[in-house]
């Protein structure tokens, strides 16, 4: 952690920032160490300070040794009881927030504190500081990634065994949270999609008692989450014959995949990726069906930085972990999509999820 806190503070010099108030749950996760559902991370260049209610302060004390240059303050009430001390003492004169971290009501109130002090501090606004950072993994993230990404291929393997015809998509999708709870995973990333015949032609959809019959395409979307880490992989299957159309949408989904693993390098950015997946759907005839980004990065969120898609310009570099998950979805038909994590190393991707396609 003390490594991460000296990376922030790096940036908050280049930025002309005295200090950073961090409000966003995983982002005060990632440069403390301590996992909390309220709180918040103040760091100036000498001090970082973890105010947490009394839920969390003495766990989070024990946590946060002074090898980790943060200490914990045990804080009640509304902000302007603790927030100004804290500010005093660290002797600054610009206090950057989270943007996307802070609502309007909290900001409004730190503007009112800052307004009252014998100092005065400009509050300036900051974009993606903090999860910029998370976008390169360590090598513990990694660690924790490549463990959930076992336990999902685990519980792919499981489901296979388990899964037959005039089954619904709710038992399909609980045995596999089932597998995954059983063989370590901890709470689920995000609520397991299981699609199947036409509902399978809607990328997000929730599994309903619709049962499974031969020759329905059956997309299953799900992950596992390991030291707070998930992982995600997506996995479409036919139980019985499969039908021509079927095949070759497959085919088509499967080839997309394959060469974007193939093709994207580090010193691309997320729009340049996503266009090496869409140009194969595009030249088979199904560029229209191909509704969402080909992938986007997960750790401690199941969305995080980068993302790649047909509008991003997010960087890929060494250590970035993230999905490729290309997919066609036909209205009254319906759909296919595979998914792998993968990590950046070497200028090449490095595919973490291994179950069977």
């Amino acid at each position: 952690m003390r490594s991460r806190l000296n990376k922030l503070r790096l940036i908050l010099v280049e930025m002309g920032l005295g200090a950073l108030i961090i409000s966003h749950q995983k982002n005060r996760s990632y440069i403390s160490g301590v996992s909390s559902s309220d709180g918040y991370l103040v760091i100036s260049q000498d001090d970082a300070v973890l105010a947490l209610d009394s839920r969390y302060s003495a766990w989070a004390s024990r946590k946060t040794s002074p090898s980790t240059g943060i200490r914990v303050l045990q804080i009640q009430g509304e902000m302007q009881g603790w927030l100004p001390g804290i500010i005093s003492s660290m002797n600054i004169s610009s206090l950057g927030f989270e943007d996307t971290g802070l609502t309007y009501a909290m900001h409004a109130e730190i503007l009112k504190i800052i307004g009252v002090l014998e100092k005065k501090v400009k509050l300036i606004a900051t974009t993606d500081i903090v999860t910029s950072l998370r976008a390169v993994k360590d090598v513990l993230e990694l660690k924790f990634i490549a463990e959930a990404a076992a336990v999902a291929d685990t519980a792919f393997k499981f489901m296979k065994q388990q899964i037959k015809t005039g089954m619904t998509e709710k038992e399909i999708a609980w045995l596999l949270e089932c597998s995954l709870r059983e063989n370590g995973s901890s709470a689920i990333p995000f609520g397991i999609i299981v699609a199947s015949g036409t509902n399978s032609a809607f990328p997000h959809h929730a599994a309903t008692d619709r049962p499974v019959t031969e020759g329905d395409p059956i997309i299953m979307d799900f992950g596992a989450r390991a030291g707070g880490y998930g992982s995600d992989i997506t996995r479409t299957l036919c139980l019985g014959g499969p039908s021509d159309k079927y095949k070759e949408i497959y085919s088509v989904v499967l080839h997309a995949q394959q060469h974007a693993i193939d093709k994207i390098e580090s010193g691309m950015n997320g729009k340049q990726a996503d266009a090496i997946a869409r140009d194969v759907i595009a030249d088979a005839g199904y560029g229209q069906y191909f509704l969402h980004a080909l992938g986007h990065s997960t750790g401690l969120e199941v969305h995080e930085k980068p993302r790649l898609g047909q509008y991003s310009e997010d960087l890929l570099v060494d250590g970035m972990v993230f999905t490729i998950e290309p997919g066609i979805y036909i209205p009254g038909w319906g759909g296919v999509r595979i998914e792998d994590m993968v990590v950046l190393e070497g200028g090449k991707p490095r595919v973490l999820t291994h179950a069977s396609k």
